[in-house]
């Protein structure tokens, strides 16, 4: 099968968030499983000063977009077997940073038809086309267009993944015609329209063919109002296509016993080293270097449905724990702010840092004890996998993707590989913390066999891409 993965970002070109990391594992686990892998994304300045040299130029058209007739260059690379291929236009991507403009909608609805322009100018084409979130929400509508008159592209399905319902690509009316092109087409039947404006995560859900979402449990949570965003009915409407199909991690890359950021790798027979990458870490934060001290680390953008307003709520009972807490992220003022405030006051338990260093990263999860993503809504989470692999324990909200992947230990059993709390308040938080922290003081044993578990566990690609495949082949 010939699939063409499309995606805003990609690891190792280019990242924001989460989904770089999925679309730069996913497609090589399908690659990896026998299929024809190819992937597709803008060739944004930073891909440009980066990798520029390597890739090999393969043409370029114009595309129209509504009135504008704009140029669009092709770029290719090979890797692990997948191909890699870049859609280049300087006014549209030659840009310092991937998103955050006000013409977002119109330099992904360009991103979108170029992409559909030029399937023919690919190696394969495709069989069906995996696209991504709002950015890659405009390419089941072009395909229909085009396919009224073109036979050879009527056959290719289309595959919606949702990673996050909270960015739906909202934009005026009017746009219809003026940017997006689709006005009195095939598709303007109301398809892209919600709530008065145009919305184009909503006019994916209505045109592909199938709908999946990274875990089992936001799937579920995507019908519901708390978490739909607004787009409950509708989803819920098309339920029959929907699937919740859990997001993997690299597991070459989070390797402990390979990973060249850490100050000693370390596998679950060889735990004596984590306390290496623990004395590490706390010198780097300025914390007291002691290893009978528990740290508690957090790797997260700072904003509230991160869970931070309860950490800020219950944050002085955790202090008065005896723990120090390492903390990595960047996000609203407030946040930040609360926690430059208690690093001041107590630099030997809270040692921060504004902003994000790889190195740091890896540096918590590998030498923090507990792993703490009490996220108000999470639809996968690949940190708590990532701090698992590292030895880690996670405690979490039982919410998203953080229920498919974390269950709550029972004292005295082999059952549970972290810790979790269900209702969505800073008490029920704070006492899952204490728990988790007695456990680590008292019961050393209990505490390390929790380790190995989350080491055991099985964070690869393997699984999704057999289910993924699944679904692919279930639409033709």
């Amino acid at each position: 099968m010939n699939i063409l993965y499309v995606a805003s970002e990609v690891v190792p070109f280019c990242k924001t968030g989460g989904l770089a990391d999925v679309a730069g594992s996913l497609p090589n686990a399908l690659a990896q499983a026998g299929e024809n892998v190819a992937v597709i994304l803008p060739y944004y300045k930073k891909v440009h000063e980066k990798f520029g040299g390597q890739f090999q130029f393969k043409g370029y058209d114009y595309i129209q977009l509504s009135w504008r007739h704009a140029y669009c260059g092709l770029f290719k690379y090979e890797m692990n077997g997948v191909k890699y291929y870049l859609i280049d236009n300087e006014y549209y991507f030659g840009r310092d940073n991937l998103y955050g403009y006000d013409d977002d909608p119109e330099r992904f609805a360009f991103f979108c038809r170029a992409v559909i322009s030029m399937l023919r100018n690919l190696d394969d084409m495709p069989d069906v086309i995996n696209f991504n979130d709002w950015q890659g929400s405009m390419i089941p509508g072009y395909l229909k267009m085009d396919a009224f008159n073109d036979e050879s592209l009527r056959d290719i399905k289309t595959v919606l993944t949702i990673h996050n319902i909270e960015y739906q690509g909202k934009t005026g009316l009017s746009d219809k015609a003026d940017v997006l092109g689709i006005s009195g087409t095939c598709v303007d039947y109301g398809q892209y329209e919600q709530d008065g404006c145009v919305n184009l995560l909503k006019g994916a859900i209505v045109l592909a063919d199938a709908i999946t979402t990274v875990s089992p449990t936001y799937a579920q949570e995507l019908l519901t109002p708390a978490f739909g965003q607004g787009l409950e009915g509708i989803l819920e409407h098309f339920e029959y296509k929907m699937y919740g199909v859990l997001n993997g991690i690299d597991t070459v890359r989070y390797n402990p016993e390979t990973d060249a950021l850490l100050s000693a790798n370390f596998t679950a027979d060889t735990l004596k080293n984590r306390q290496e990458n623990k004395a590490a870490l706390q010198v780097a934060l300025g914390l007291e270097v002691n290893p009978d001290i528990p740290v508690i680390g957090m790797v997260s953008r700072m904003v509230s449905h991160k869970g931070l307003d309860l950490v800020e709520e219950a944050f002085e009972g955790l202090m008065d724990m005896g723990v120090q807490v390492a903390i990595l992220g960047q996000g609203d003022a407030r946040y930040e702010e609360f926690y430059k405030g208690w690093a001041a006051a107590r630099p030997y338990q809270v040692g921060l840092t504004i902003g994000y260093s790889d190195a740091l990263a890896m540096s918590i999860y590998g030498g923090a004890d507990l792993f703490l993503m009490p996220s108000k809504s999470e639809p996968c989470g690949l940190s708590q996998m990532i701090a698992m692999r590292y030895g880690c324990v996670p405690i979490v909200h039982e919410v998203g993707g953080l229920a498919d992947t974390v269950t709550a230990y029972q004292h005295g059993t082999d059952i549970g590989n972290g810790f979790s709390f269900g209702a969505y308040n800073s008490h029920d938080m704070y006492n899952v913390v204490k728990e988790a922290v007695g456990l680590w003081k008292d019961y050393n044993e209990e505490f390390t066999a929790i380790i190995k578990r989350d080491m055991a566990g099985d964070f690869t690609w393997d699984k999704s891409a057999q289910e993924y495949i699944r679904i692919f082949e279930s639409l033709n």
